[in-house]
């Protein structure tokens, strides 16, 4: 508890004081979630297309990563890749410890970015890719203009949900050492004992930082699925003309039917 009354005008100075701080949780959040989206779609794609041997190792890595505390991962990695390492010969004691903790994160982001990904894709309907077959599209072009934005659109609410996750799990980062928004409030509530202060200071840039995310995310969504009403129209016309195709070919084998009787 802290020592001294509770007085509203040291909020806003340590608010102020953790702002130097910001850039290293910022960069923390970036590149984990960067380098996670890259992770995720490499261990979603075994999974998707059934690839025997990879898509087990791809679920045990998303089962690790999501069925264990993110404060464990990051001891392991910090305490255990080196050791792991020096059987091998190699040295990474001298690696600074954000090193870890970008890793860290970023594996437990992949983690849920894969079943983000393998969720959306799986949730467009392959008729939306017949159809777009049917209107002269090839495999790429049915992918790029047909699926894969109706698949960003379908996962971006999830999405940002994985990184305003991302960002509260951050606070753990100051546990090895690095000085981001959570550690200099622990350092300043040590020196000053005014720990309300310096918390309630930290919870509201959090949540600054939470709700300007989700604002951003709204709105590329609202952004995204203001194309829905084209795309389903070229659907219905696509897939007008499958049935059109269809009708033909049926009446064709009957004609021929007919002249062979």
């Amino acid at each position: 508890m802290g020592q001294h009354q509770f007085e509203i005008v040291y909020v806003f100075e340590y608010l102020y004081r953790l702002l130097p701080s910001l850039k290293v949780t910022l960069l923390i959040v970036a590149s984990s979630i960067g380098i996670g989206a890259l992770v995720g779609l490499l261990v979603a794609l075994p999974q998707l297309y059934r690839v025997p041997m990879l898509r087990r190792l791809s679920q045990l890595y998303v089962s690790f990563f999501r069925g264990t505390p993110i404060l464990i991962q990051l001891f392991l990695f910090y305490y255990g890749v080196p050791e792991v390492l020096k059987a091998v010969q190699l040295d990474v004691t001298r690696t600074p410890a954000l090193f870890f903790v970008i890793l860290t994160y970023s594996l437990h982001s992949g983690a849920y970015i894969s079943e983000v990904i393998r969720g959306a894709v799986m949730a467009v309907d392959r008729g939306q890719a017949e159809a777009a077959y049917a209107v002269g599209m090839n495999g790429f072009q049915a992918f790029s203009r047909i699926v894969l934005p109706q698949a960003i659109s379908l996962s971006i609410p999830v999405f940002g949900n994985v990184v305003i996750a991302n960002l509260k799990d951050t606070s753990l980062a100051f546990t090895l050492g690095i000085l981001d928004i959570s550690g200099k409030a622990k350092t300043i509530g040590t020196l000053s004992q005014r720990f309300i202060e310096t918390y309630l200071s930290l919870a509201v840039l959090y949540f600054i930082i939470s709700f300007a995310l989700q604002k951003l995310f709204d709105r590329l969504e609202k952004r995204m699925l203001r194309h829905e009403p084209a795309a389903a129209g070229l659907t219905r016309d696509a897939t007008s003309r499958i049935s059109f195709f269809r009708k033909n070919k049926a009446a064709a084998k009957w004609r021929s039917k007919e002249a062979r009787l």
